[in-house]
């Protein structure tokens, strides 16, 4: 009996003494109650109790956990039935607060977040719900922290996943957005067929003002060349009546020269000029505007009278200048 005694002793003392001692894993925490009252919080590590009068009521992580809210059905301000489901990254920051504040901690977070999914699409039409949603996001996760503050729990992230309405709205949106691509492909197809003719009159009116500007510098430049033309075909006649008259004036002076030397100088002039009225003559006769002159022969002689008393004249004009 000694024995038995001493057996059930060390069972008891070794029970005792294991119950006695807990060992908390990295990133969770205990709750331990002192006959049916909270006593104290244990951390991670190696921790000591009093066995069959301490007792762990409440383990938990103090990790970020992911909250997966199930599709549910909302009303939008327009009156439209959608279904919106949502992912929450929330975590436990005061683990008394959590367990002694509010009994199931993960059912109350998953009816408070459908509350207020629902609060917050009853308050948008249905196309801001889709245009709006990182505003729903931060309305959701504003009102979320605030709300389960009193119960330990910091909620970090908030995310929408899907907005999805009723079948017959959907419909009703694919015929809309057709219909507004169509709109959108006749807008974009008469603001092209526009340009292009815009353009199209742009280059016809420059090439209407190039061809223009071309043909001005092109009468500009003939106007240029033919007066430059007249210029030198004027200062070409010009010097050749210039060297004409030289010419005559030399020719003029040899022959004066030569009669003062010559005594049959003056018949000999008055036959050079017969011949040189003669070949005007038959210049006259070759160009083509001529006219047909008749010349008496006997009135040779009087008109070469009348070239000898112009000669004499010169000739004496001649002696007086010396």
């Amino acid at each position: 009996m000694e024995q038995l005694f001493l057996l059930i002793a060390l069972a008891l003392g070794g029970s005792a003494v294991a119950g006695s001692v807990k060992v908390i894993n990295q990133g969770n925490e205990v709750l331990v109650e002192r006959l049916g009252s909270y006593h104290k919080k244990l951390g991670p590590g190696l921790n000591l109790v009093l066995p069959f009068i301490d007792k762990a009521v409440y383990k938990e992580t103090i990790r970020e956990k992911v909250l997966d809210i199930p599709p549910q059905k909302c009303i939008t301000r327009d009156n439209v039935g959608i279904e919106v489901d949502a992912v929450v990254y929330w975590r436990i920051v005061d683990m008394e607060k959590a367990w002694y504040k509010v009994e199931n901690l993960h059912s109350a977070m998953v009816n408070l977040v459908l509350t207020q999914i629902r609060s917050e699409m009853g308050q948008l039409e249905l196309d801001q719900t889709f245009t709006a949603r990182s505003q729903i996001n931060e309305l959701l996760l504003r009102d979320l922290d605030i709300a389960t503050d009193p119960w330990g729990v910091k909620v970090t992230r908030v995310e929408l996943r899907d907005i999805i309405p009723s079948q017959a709205v959907r419909e009703s949106m694919e015929l809309q957005m057709s219909a507004e691509r169509r709109r959108r492909a006749a807008i974009l197809n008469s603001e092209g067929e526009r340009e292009a003719a815009v353009n199209s009159a742009k280059g016809k009116a420059e090439a209407q003002i190039l061809d223009a500007e071309a043909r001005q510098k092109s009468v500009i430049l003939q106007a240029e060349a033919e007066q430059k033309a007249i210029v030198l075909k004027a200062q070409a006649e010009r010097q050749q009546q210039v060297l004409r008259a030289q010419a005559i004036a030399e020719s003029a002076e040899i022959l004066a020269q030569k009669i003062n030397s010559n005594g049959t100088a003056e018949q000999a002039l008055e036959v050079l000029l017969a011949l040189g009225y003669l070949d005007m003559g038959a210049t006259i006769g070759k160009s083509d505007s001529s006219k047909v002159m008749f010349m008496d022969p006997r009135a040779i002689p009087a008109t070469l009278e009348g070239i000898r008393s112009i000669v004499s004249d010169s000739q004496s004009s001649v002696v007086n200048g010396q």
